[in-house]
């Protein structure tokens, strides 16, 4: 199920590189696991994508991932940890995700998440901007009601490309979908 992680910077890896590591992810069958409830994980997921326990910051990349791998969005938004036998909720402060990287080629938008997984916009995996208080607050979906807050260099590499592009609205394509990134005036 494990597998390595990107490296932290793509611009070494060909696009054709990250995508096939995107596919080659493999992640539990957490979908069809339905364990009973057993209360809260005592850990959380900080707005910096860092993983707590107990008041303590874990530092184990491999162990992020590891519990990155079993994480689940409740149909009622409530996010778990889920396991075949056990069931624990987990907090979460903004997204359990961060796209720390993009990797951008012609028409394909690849980004790494912190926790060295790869995504690629696209129609399963799309973006969208909220407005939080006046300030854009772009995502990623990841999977099945998981996403990745897009990081501030890499939204800017996106609105770059978005104001070069001359598309009205402004935004960015991936895979043959258009994701605007701010709504047209």
């Amino acid at each position: 199920m494990a597998h390595d992680p990107l490296p932290a910077n793509l611009a070494h890896l060909t696009l054709d590189a990250v995508m096939a590591a995107a596919r080659e992810q493999r992640l539990p069958p957490v979908h069809l696991w339905h364990p009973p409830h057993h209360g809260h994980s005592a850990m959380e997921i900080r707005s910096d994508g860092s993983w707590w326990h107990e008041g303590g910051k874990i530092e184990r990349p491999a162990l992020v991932r590891l519990f990155s791998s079993i994480l689940r969005r409740e149909d009622d938004g409530r996010f778990v940890l889920v396991t075949p036998v056990e069931m624990m909720d987990i907090d979460v402060e903004d997204t359990p995700f961060l796209a720390v990287e993009l990797k951008a080629e012609g028409d394909v938008l690849a980004f790494r998440l912190n926790t060295g997984d790869a995504v690629v916009a696209g129609p399963d995996h799309p973006i969208r901007v909220e407005d939080r208080s006046g300030e854009p607050h772009p995502v990623l979906l990841v999977r099945d009601g998981l996403e990745a807050r897009i990081g501030r260099a890499s939204f800017y590499e996106l609105a770059e490309m978005a104001l070069t592009n001359g598309s009205s609205p402004p935004g960015v394509w991936s895979r043959g979908t258009f994701f605007p990134l701010m709504e047209a005036a």
